[in-house]
């Protein structure tokens, strides 16, 4: 059956709006009008990597693994656990996510503020106990640390496989330099700068990392039983799959999701990547609001 231009065309933009409904919730078109309308100053200019990282359909890939890849710190997961209500209500916790990140990347300076401000409070209410008696708290800067760390690293991780326009070495660290903003603003204490500074710093967090049986719930829920309609299972488990596919070794084996040599390689990625390219496709008629940014802040 051949499809006419206009057949093709509404089918992009009811496409594009279903998922930008999905991640950006409904207040969406007005959060979009707000972060891209107002005038005023921003933190990152025109030109900056940020902008084109958080602004491509990789993010979905990259913000499984963020979650996935943060739930290895006990303390970060049972903050999750305790408070996030991921389970009760995903697309909510998506939508806030989401909207942080595209106000604090394409936002007024002061809009950006005001959202970092606002996740700075709740961090602060964030805090209790694990079930092996070690305290929590989310405003705790070396966990905050941790945080950033898993999704920057996850972010680009994913960006340079599934991008659109893959950075260059020299943009990967001004990306990293660009997040490390966002993070001293939400209480980071000198996060990395740039590639080798990020490498480091996951280095020395992994010895504190291991899956609790939190950790391999929540890693349950979100690759096999997230709340979508059956249509939507197939191109999600795309997503999930591609998202498992670029963890290292070393995160995925605690969470019981192996390496099938070879199926990865020659499935999954070149399905990720017409995955990523039809997002792009169907959000084309709604850019440049690009608030459709992944999963996740733990």
């Amino acid at each position: 059956m051949n499809l006419s231009a206009p057949m093709v065309s509404d089918l992009q933009e009811r496409l594009g709006r279903s998922l930008f409904t999905r991640v950006a919730g409904p207040a969406g078109p007005e959060n979009r009008a707000r972060i891209h309308g107002t005038p005023g100053p921003r933190w990152f200019g025109l030109d900056r990597p940020i902008r084109t990282v958080h602004g491509d359909a990789s993010m979905f890939i990259g913000g499984l693994r963020a979650l996935l890849l943060q739930s290895l710190h006990p303390l970060a997961m049972a903050a999750v656990e305790a408070h996030s209500g991921y389970r009760s209500d995903p697309w909510a916790r998506l939508q806030r996510t989401s909207t942080f990140l595209a106000v604090t990347t394409y936002g007024t300076a002061d809009d950006a503020q005001q959202a970092v401000n606002h996740v700075r409070a709740v961090h602060d209410r964030v805090k209790g106990t694990t079930a092996d008696g070690e305290r929590y708290h989310a405003a705790d800067p070396h966990l905050l640390g941790w945080v950033h760390v898993a999704e920057i690293d996850s972010f680009l991780c994913a960006h340079q496989r599934y991008g659109a326009r893959p950075l260059d070495a020299a943009a990967c660290d001004e990306y990293i330099a660009d997040m490390s903003q966002i993070a001293a603003a939400l209480g980071v204490i000198d996060p990395p700068r740039d590639r080798a500074e990020l490498a480091d710093r996951l280095a020395a967090y992994r010895p504190e990392l291991r899956a609790t049986q939190e950790a391999r719930d929540a890693a349950h829920f979100i690759l096999l039983h997230p709340p979508l309609p059956w249509v939507a299972r197939a191109p999600y488990a795309v997503l999930a799959a591609n998202a498992v596919s670029t963890l290292p070794p070393w995160a995925r084996k605690p969470l019981g999701l192996p390496r099938v040599a070879g199926v990865e390689e020659t499935c999954v990625r070149p399905a990720g990547h017409a995955l990523t390219r039809a997002i792009r496709w169907a959000m084309t008629p709604l850019r440049p609001s690009r608030t459709w940014a992944p999963p996740q802040r733990a």
